[in-house]
């Protein structure tokens, strides 16, 4: 199928639709001289549970997650989103408390206020910006491109179509801020929602709601060893990358942070559990094993195809325009989290502690847009684009993780154990999950198990160097005791 005149048409009218309704919104607020870092980066503390709910939503759920989880090509993938809904439990009744005690801006504002050192502060800021720019923002508008590539069955380059991605992004992430981002979301998260419901009932109506000759463990949610998801790594090393990503990542953590008060913020936070546990994990494994009964394995291809096939023009259009704004609002969002944490985090401790923060995120903004439309080329060489994400973020997240539980769990830790530890922790992964080292892989060992192994060690390393070289004594106290 080729893009024609009525899908162009209602994919710009349905985009001009959004940003219009953004612009209404957000019309006269923002930006006031008393708080500006406060208003640019968590909303003036003006976000509605359900701009909450629907920033979490579209945030987490872009091109990255369809693409991606239907490009696997079997149910087993659902497994992310159902251990999803526990981290995102433990956000609101856990982490979000804590956020809300110490009147965080940034997460790692928390570890500056438990460890009484500004460096632990930077250090992982760093880490979270690293993910965000060589990670996250150009696996989102690689995967964006190429949906929309397929879907339209278009003989662009792709690297054309993530330019456009890029610059709207970075204009969006610029000139609107977090308010901006955390409304036009929600306005296009319902309508990717409505659009993906719809498209699993259609890929299931165009093979009768019949699944045979699919492979079974194509269907099963219990992988064997060989699978993506073995059944044993939900007990070791899933329940603490949810527990990362949802109540440590910025990325995630600052729309639940730009709520007027805890409440809020916990009601947006369990609505979007709601939908992530009744509606994500339909839309992101049925489409693709449809897809492998009509077409057979074809990757990350696999759900623009279908989309493409099934989906009449006028609906299509419609749909585009929705992952479009999916595309653009995580990428804007990984924008507007990574340049707070640079400008928070970084430039206010260590070169001026008043600068102009709109002025600073856009040439922030700008240095992380160019790198992630260099790295679309890298990207485009996967396998698997969601494996190759949550592979390569465990390089950061389980150290940096292993910090937030040390900072929460006791006081008394020196901040350099915790550093050193986080240097090693990135180290010994990077050993035992790429197959270039020659420890790679002990014992056959998932990537997932050696992500607990990594915490784990990180934990240990850090309480000895405490012990050892600082000379001091850990003490076990929750940070609310």
């Amino acid at each position: 199928m080729n893009a024609d005149f009525t899908q162009i048409s209602i994919f710009l009218l349905v985009t001009a639709a959004i940003g219009f309704l953004t612009y209404l919104q957000c019309k006269g607020k923002g930006h006031t001289k008393t708080d500006q870092t406060k208003e640019y980066f968590l909303a003036g503390g003006g976000l509605a549970w359900y701009y909450v709910a629907g920033s979490i939503t579209l945030t987490n759920l872009s091109t990255d997650q369809l693409v991606g989880m239907n490009g696997n090509q079997m149910a087993l993938l659902a497994l992310w989103e159902f251990s999803a809904v526990i981290g995102l439990f433990i956000l609101a009744k856990v982490f979000l408390p804590i956020y809300y005690q110490y009147n965080c801006t940034t997460t790692t504002e928390l570890l500056e206020k438990r460890y009484h050192n500004k460096h632990i502060r930077a250090v992982i800021s760093l880490l979270f910006f690293l993910g965000s720019a060589l990670i996250f923002c150009p696996a989102v508008i690689y995967s964006g491109s190429l949906f929309m590539q397929n879907m339209f069955n278009i003989d662009i380059p792709i690297m054309y179509i993530a330019s456009v991605f890029a610059i709207v992004g970075a204009l969006y992430a610029i000139f609107g801020g977090l308010r901006a981002v955390a409304v036009s979301d929600t306005y296009s998260g319902v309508i990717l929602l409505i659009m993906a419901v719809v498209v699993v009932f259609l890929a299931l109506n165009a093979i009768d709601y019949n699944f045979e000759g699919i492979p079974k463990e194509r269907l099963t949610l219990i992988g064997d060893n060989d699978s993506p998801i073995p059944w044993h790594t939900l007990f070791t090393g899933m329940i603490f990358i949810q527990m990362f990503y949802w109540g440590t990542n910025q990325v995630i953590t600052q729309r639940a942070m730009a709520a007027p008060n805890i409440k809020e913020a916990q009601k947006g936070v369990f609505a979007a559990a709601g939908i992530r546990l009744l509606i994500v994990p339909t839309i992101i494994v049925v489409p693709g094993i449809v897809s492998f009964k009509l077409y057979g394995d074809i990757g990350d291809a696999a759900y623009g195809t279908i989309v493409g096939d099934l989906l009449p023009n006028y609906l299509s259009g419609v749909f585009a325009a929705a992952m479009a704004a999916a595309v653009l609002t995580t990428f804007n969002s990984n924008l507007n989290s990574a340049t707070a944490l640079y400008v928070c985090d970084i430039h206010e401790a260590y070169f001026n502690k008043k600068p102009n923060v709109q002025k600073l995120s856009g040439f922030v903004t700008i240095l992380i847009t160019l790198l992630s439309l260099a790295l679309v080329l890298v990207y485009r060489e996967a396998d698997s684009i969601i494996n190759l994400i949550q592979q390569l973020y465990g390089l950061l997240s389980m150290p940096i993780l292993s910090v937030f539980i040390l900072g929460l769990v006791f006081k008394n830790v020196h901040a350099g154990a915790g550093l050193f530890s986080v240097i090693f922790g990135v180290t010994l992964y990077a050993l035992l999950s790429f197959e270039f080292s020659p420890f790679f892989a002990p014992f056959d060992l998932h990537y997932i198990h050696l992500m607990f192994v990594t915490l784990i060690s990180c934990i240990i390393l850090s309480l000895l160097l405490n012990w050892v070289v600082y000379k001091q004594k850990p003490q076990f106290q929750w940070v609310n005791s």
